[in-house]
């Protein structure tokens, strides 16, 4: 026993030196590995706010880099130690893999929040049709977009089904070409049809004459004669111009005698002898 304890008392100063110099070089790589991934996540955190990125996304962003780091640090601080870490990163990895699986429809809704947000689609106030849904976008957040329809209803839709399908913006563009199928009867005068819907295009302010009327003979229908009328406004003006027009439409050709076809029925009743 007195000889074990003057061993050790002997190889003391041998063994402090050893896992004096280990625990010191554990405690600069916690130290400096700490500092970097701060560093780093600074760094991430100001190119997102460069970029207008939302709040929430920047500091979620910033922690979930922070902390994922943080652990690499942690496993490699222990590592000087001599702590066999093979199993931490063994249990880490299956950790975050099934926490992946649990969470992979929420994950995957989180990251198309970043790309909305980042890529900009569309903005708070357009009015937009995405993920089976159309209205005016009232919110973009980490997991939903929430959209307001025409008749004041709420339309909450996950980000992922947004960035799954065709997102139609009908607010990017300044102008917008209004597009009208007019159709007329066969014994109608079509060059007076004509002159009457180019009366209709110069008539109103709200229509841009230089971007080009198009009125043209699209289709001999079974019923009628169906002409494609088109013309261009500015966005704010496409629905009181469509509805006006429309209007004007039916009162001009009433005026003009020009006779606007609708489905009939012809029946013939025979007689037994």
């Amino acid at each position: 026993m007195n000889e074990n304890i003057e061993e050790l008392l002997q190889r003391a100063p041998e063994i402090i030196v050893t896992y004096g110099v280990k625990i010191l070089l554990a405690f600069a790589v916690y130290l400096i590995g700490k500092w970097i991934a701060k560093g780093i996540a600074g760094l991430l955190e100001k190119g997102m706010k460069s970029r207008n990125v939302d709040a929430t996304i920047i500091s979620f962003t910033k922690n979930i880099v922070y902390y994922a780091m943080f652990t690499m640090v942690i496993i490699a601080a222990l590592g000087q130690l001599g702590v066999q870490t093979a199993s931490f990163v063994a249990i880490i990895g299956a950790a975050g893999l099934a926490i992946g699986f649990a969470l992979q429809g929420s994950l995957a809704n989180f990251a198309a929040g970043v790309l909305l947000i980042l890529f900009r689609p569309f903005k708070l106030g357009d009015f937009v049709e995405a993920g089976g849904a159309s209205g005016v976008v009232k919110e973009v957040s980490i997991f939903s977009t929430i959209l307001t329809t025409g008749d004041n209803k709420t339309v909450t839709i996950s980000n992922a089904s947004v960035m799954g399908g065709n997102i139609t913006n009908y607010s990017t563009q300044p102008e917008r070409r209004v597009d009208f199928t007019v159709g007329v009867s066969y014994g109608a005068d079509l060059d007076l049809v004509r002159k009457e819907l180019t009366a209709i295009a110069k008539g109103d302010d709200r229509i841009i004459v230089d971007k080009g009327i198009t009125i043209g003979l699209a289709e001999l229908a079974d019923s009628s004669v169906n002409f494609a009328f088109r013309i261009w406004t500015k966005t704010e003006n496409y629905w009181p111009l469509y509805f006006d027009t429309n209007e004007k439409i039916k009162k001009r050709f009433d005026a003009a005698g020009i006779e606007i076809p609708f489905p009939q029925m012809d029946v013939h009743v025979a007689k037994e002898a």
